[in-house]
């Protein structure tokens, strides 16, 4: 993999890899609020990644998934510079009629072994998570790397 960032205006960059790309700026009054931060896509990227992976995971069982989200409550130190992520709580809400065994061994399979992205954040912040399926509380669990 290879990735660029170019510099635009102001704080406006734009990050490129392969034929693909992003705008990232800065809130204002650095930047104009034009894109995510480069700490907005790593949450961005992590709750990416674990997707595709469940993703892949319910399709693997043949399960029907109709829909999934992922998000993350992301806590930030505080106190100096720099900034980094002090721990992470992910949600993965679930719709379709699936077997709940499948979810919840597909979320933890993403959080112990497949998500390359989880797995290097897990490194410097911890990442717990919840999996919730039609609205009913699933499962907790830690992401163990």
């Amino acid at each position: 993999m290879q990735a660029k960032t170019k510099w635009e205006s102001k704080m406006k960059l734009t990050g490129v890899s392969g034929e693909h790309s992003v705008l990232l700026d800065s809130k204002r009054p650095l930047g104009d609020d034009a894109g995510m931060t480069p700490k907005e896509m790593v949450g961005i990227g992590l709750c990416g990644c674990t997707a595709m992976d469940v993703v892949a995971l319910m399709k693997k069982h043949k399960q029907p998934l109709e829909a999934l989200e992922v998000s993350a409550d992301i806590e930030s130190s505080e106190g100096g510079h720099p900034v980094v992520f002090k721990k992470i709580n992910l949600t993965f809400d679930l719709k379709g009629n699936l077997d709940k065994q499948k979810v919840i061994e597909s979320v933890q399979l993403s959080q112990t072994k497949f998500c390359g992205v989880s797995a290097m954040i897990s490194k410097a912040a911890p990442i717990s998570y919840k999996v919730i399926l039609n609205g009913e509380p699933l499962a907790e669990g830690e992401a163990k790397f």
